[in-house]
């Protein structure tokens, strides 16, 4: 253990150079200066929604701003904060510890994560440590790192070490954004290896000879187990976002498959938002994803919910992952995260009974604004404002709206008083006065809204003045019923009086008041209704006209009022009445069914009918938003005209929400109330909207779309009907055109639309070409330019604009053009050189032909060997012709002369004789024929031989088509191009 100790000690110092305090938040801090007390209460938890957590409440450093940081936030940051920097400090004490804590919960930015001190970074930190005073009992687990001297059991051949994650000790690392690559070894301990704290240290050092010399001032106690770390395989992620990947095979220890662990901590106030981008894993490995930072591990998502895509959100401001694959050679699979900050919200605020709430925003920096219905007076803070934290919260508790017990109004015009706990029971032994004021020069008028006294000694005065000794002019005791028209003042003054004994309690009262001038009428009123008037001011001759909310039906009264008597103006007509009543029929295409009386409570033993009734090819749809009738009594739904039709839902006793569909156009509903009940309370009943719609064995009615027109398969719109979109001339639809009904009688698609079209459908590519486009979309102005490739000729028209067509669509201005093969003329044919030869042998060489020259022995070629047909207009050989030429030049002149062939010299004069017989005797004989051959044809015409022609015409035959042609230079026939040898 002498060994152990040593090592104790750093990991202690590291801890306390981490900053952990263990001082506990004195009395005193629990309230922020200017925030409003409320009866002492405290202020509300940061997240009600979760369990209460075991620590304290640590605030962080102003919020960042980030890439994402939500605007709202830049009020918050501190003109000397860096704006690139993402840190999450270790746990201080906290820097608003006058924050209120209404409900005596526990408020926490952060968890105090157990923080391991890494041995090759330690933080230095300075933050308060304190031996004097005693802290709370606080057990820390502090994870050791191995380090030199430290026993680290390796497991067996094929075990996997059993690493699970600590909940909640990991260490953010300061580091800057990110951390990507750097591996980070935690000392994973099982839940019961810890490090007992009791406020005292413990300093040991060992001698060689085993001797110890102690420091009693401070003791420790620890109890350490290590296991197999994880080794390189895990990471700290510190930034804004980040990627997290798979690790590689040589991450894998021998005979051992990883167990990987990726801790990614944003700043606070900030959730950890992490997106799948890749994950292909093995059989039998796993990933899972588990939110930190609170009271416990949140499981977030494992490898059977990941999918390409799908992204998972931490409600902290700290996540990890955790991988464990199989050993070699069958892992690791692949996956490849991407993560990134994101901002948290605080709860929505609740709304208030009889009031209302209006919210800026639920981000860190907003507010919710909360006001109270006429009558009713808020109790708490008006204003609430989103602070930041790990998890941010409301800096105060919703305010609820009470009805106060008495009170003065002054410059009272119109509003009303209520009596406390309304429209529930008030409470006993009350005694409760206002007094109303009107404006100066003005009277007031009260109307009962409602009155409900316990048969006792409860009692409900109204005073014709502004003191207790004022004339009555209402007193329970004595009036048994109320007055419909209700109650007007003498003068600018009504003092109301309620007073409660110790023994029956009631709904109270509800009174409303109204001021209004001199010569004039009052403001008329009528509960659950609503009316319109000629006057704003109700002068004589105003008329009034009433009407209800959908549900209620107009009674005792009339429907138009009119203030008359100029001398003292009042209305003609009592103000009529609003009232849920029992039974009913209406043929409206939508309305309300109400319990009667609602939403006062419905009498005992009634038996109420209503009849709803729509078009015969339509159907109902009844929406049952409150359900809360006793559970002797029963509420009936007819599908048809009568209480014989089939039955389509019977309800006893409270229910949720929940709708019907009628096969009808008529349904019936029955309401029947036990008799021998006990009375409910407020809002005790039902409420029933109803709804005409299409018939639910069709698809519903598609509408006529702007600019098109629809064409259906069938008249009905039964499953398989299709309908299809078409649109006029110049538009186009955008979205499906063609619809179907569908088994669950709903479209296949989205109602489309007809656009009008304003560019041009892209005329498409040229084979063998090129173009240049002026815009990529091709409005109406837009050109394109077809360039043809080199070899190839374009035939059309080279540019296209897009021209708008007030009828139709935008067309362009010509066809698409086309590259076709370039039609060269061919090079003429070349003789071949004397004493020599050409290939091939034609009279015509397409372009790009080439032909080779070649010389007769004893002669050698001069120029070039081969030449070729450029293409051109025209084209033309590459080289001139060769020429031959003797391998001597000694049989040739040079220059410009002819060439002529010396006779050689005769080795002896017979050799001369037999040469010049053979040249002069062929032509001896050549003469002599030539001769012989004119004078025959000279005596055949009777001409003598040497007689001069005279002139004459000569007679011309026609040239028949079967006369012969036989010139080689102009043949018949068509030219042939390359490769052809038919020239």
């Amino acid at each position: 253990m002498r060994p152990a100790a040593l090592l104790l000690l750093p990991s202690l110092l590291a801890l306390l150079v981490h900053g952990l305090s263990l001082e506990a938040p004195t009395e005193g801090e629990g309230q922020a200066p200017g925030l409003e007390e409320m009866d002492g209460e405290l202020t509300a938890a940061p997240t009600p929604e979760q369990p209460e957590p075991g620590v304290h409440f640590v605030t962080t450093a102003p919020t960042l701003k980030l890439l994402n940081h939500h605007p709202l936030l830049e009020e918050f940051l501190q003109e000397g904060q860096e704006k690139d920097e993402l840190r999450p400090d270790p746990p201080t004490a906290s820097p608003l510890p006058r924050l209120a804590n209404q409900d005596s919960r526990p408020v926490f930015t952060s968890p105090t994560p157990v923080m391991v001190a890494a041995p090759t970074q330690p933080q230095s930190r300075e933050g308060p440590w304190s031996l004097e005073s005693e802290p709370p009992a606080l057990r820390i687990t502090v994870a050791l790192p191995p380090g030199p001297g430290m026993a680290v059991p390796t497991p067996g051949p094929g075990e996997r070490p059993n690493t699970p994650p600590p909940s909640g000790a990991w260490t953010p690392t300061p580091e800057g954004p990110g951390d990507i690559g750097r591996p980070w070894a935690p000392g994973v301990m099982s839940q019961t290896t810890g490090l007992g704290m009791e406020g005292t240290v413990a300093t040991s050092t060992a001698s060689g000879d085993d001797e110890e010399t102690t420091s009693t001032s401070t003791i420790i106690t620890t109890a350490v187990t290590t296991v197999q770390p994880p080794g390189p395989c895990s990471w700290n992620f510190s930034g804004p976002e980040g990627s997290l990947d798979s690790p590689t095979a040589s991450n894998s220890p021998p005979d051992v498959g990883l167990d990987c662990f990726y801790y990614i901590s944003v700043y606070p106030g900030y959730g950890v938002e992490i997106k799948v981008q890749n994950i292909s894993l093995r059989e039998g490995e796993t990933v899972t994803v588990e939110g930190l930072g609170g009271p416990d591990p949140l499981p977030l998502a494992n490898q059977s919910f990941l999918l390409r895509g799908q992204v998972i959100r931490s409600p902290t401001h700290q996540a990890a992952l955790r991988f464990q694959s199989l050993p070699p050679p069958a892992g690791p699979g692949t996956f490849h995260f991407h993560y990134q900050a994101y901002l948290l919200s605080c709860h929505f605020p609740r709304r208030p009974a009889y009031g209302a709430v209006t919210v800026t925003s639920l981000h860190p920096g907003g507010s919710a604004r909360f006001r109270c219905a006429t009558g009713y007076q808020l109790k708490g803070a008006r204003l609430l404002t989103c602070l930041n934290a790990t998890q941010p919260f409301w800096d105060s508790q919703e305010p609820v709206c009470i009805a106060a017990c008495g009170g003065v109004i002054r410059n009272a015009t119109t509003g009303r008083i209520v009596s406390p706990g309304f429209p529930g029971n008030y409470s006993n032994n009350l005694t409760c006065h206002w007094l109303l004021e009107a404006p100066e020069g003005q009277r007031l008028h009260l109307h009962f809204e409602k009155v409900s006294l316990a048969e006792d000694d409860d009692r409900l005065i109204i005073r014709n003045g502004d003191n207790v000794e004022a004339p009555p002019v209402y007193d329970s005791y004595e009036v048994e019923y109320l007055p419909i028209e209700g109650l007007l003042s003498s003068s600018r003054h009504f003092f109301v009086e309620l007073s409660t004994d110790s023994s029956g309690v009631a709904a109270g009262m509800a009174l409303r008041y109204e001021a209004f001038q001199q010569g004039h009428c009052y403001e008329p009123f009528v509960k659950y209704g609503n009316f319109s008037s000629s006057a704003p001011s109700y002068p004589v001759g105003t008329t009034v006209e009433f009407s209800c909310d959908p549900g209620y039906t107009l009674e005792q009264g009339s429907i138009i009022i009119e203030c008359v008597d100029p001398h003292d103006p009042q209305w003609n007509e009592t103000e009529p009445a609003c009232r849920a009543v029992c039974s009913g029929e209406t043929t409206d295409s939508a309305g309300v069914v109400l319990s009667p009386n609602w939403p006062e409570p419905y009498g005992r033993g009634q038996d109420c009918i209503w009849g709803v009734h729509v078009e015969e090819d339509k159907r109902i749809m009844l929406d049952v938003r409150v359900l809360r009738i006793g559970t002797g009594d029963v509420l009936t739904f007819y599908d048809g005209d009568d209480l014989t039709a089939r039955v389509l839902g019977q309800y006893s006793g409270p229910r949720g929400h929940f709708k019907l569909f009628t096969s009808m156009a008529d349904v019936t509903i029955q309401f029947q109330s036990d008799p021998g009940a006990s009375v409910l309370g407020y809002q005790q009943g039902f409420v029933i909207h109803f709804f005409e719609v299409p018939r639910n064995d069709t698809c519903p009615e598609l509408p006529e779309i702007p600019n098109g027109w629809k064409s259906p398969s069938q008249p009905e719109l039964v499953h398989g009907t299709v309908v299809t979109y078409q649109c006029y001339p110049g538009y186009q639809v955008v979205g499906s055109s063609v619809l179907m009904c569908q088994w669950d009688l709903t479209w296949s698609e989205d109602l489309p639309s007809c656009q009008r079209v304003t560019s041009c459908l892209d005329p498409g590519d040229v084979e063998h070409s090129r173009r240049l486009i002026s815009s990529p979309k091709f409005p109406v102005g837009a050109t394109v330019q077809y360039i043809c490739d080199q070899g190839f000729v374009l035939t059309g028209s080279a540019l296209l604009t897009c021209h708008d067509r007030q009828a139709s669509s935008p067309k362009w201005s010509d066809r698409t053009p086309k590259c076709l093969l370039e039609q060269l003329k061919p090079c003429h044919g070349l003789s071949a050189p004397e004493n020599g030869a050409r290939s091939p042998e034609k009279r015509l060489h397409p372009a790009g032909a080439t032909v080779h020259f070649s010389c007769a022995p004893g002669y050698v070629l001069k120029g070039q060997a081969s030449i070729k047909c450029v293409p051109g207009h025209p084209s033309h050989w590459s080289d001139p012709p060769p020429i031959c030429r003797a391998a001597s030049l000694d049989g040739f002149y040079s220059g410009r002369s002819l060439d002529v062939a010396k006779v050689p010299a005769a080795s002896s004069t017979l050799d001369a004789a037999h040469l010049a017989a053979a040249i002069f005797l062929p032509l001896v004989a050549m003469a002599l024929l030539v001769g012989g051959v004119y004078l025959y044809f000279c005596r055949l015409q009777g001409n003598s031989p040497l007689q001069l022609p005279r002139t004459r015409p000569r007679p011309y035959d026609r040239i028949t088509v079967e006369s012969a042609f036989d010139n080689p230079t102009y043949e018949t026939g068509s030219l042939s191009f390359a490769g052809d040898e038919r020239i």
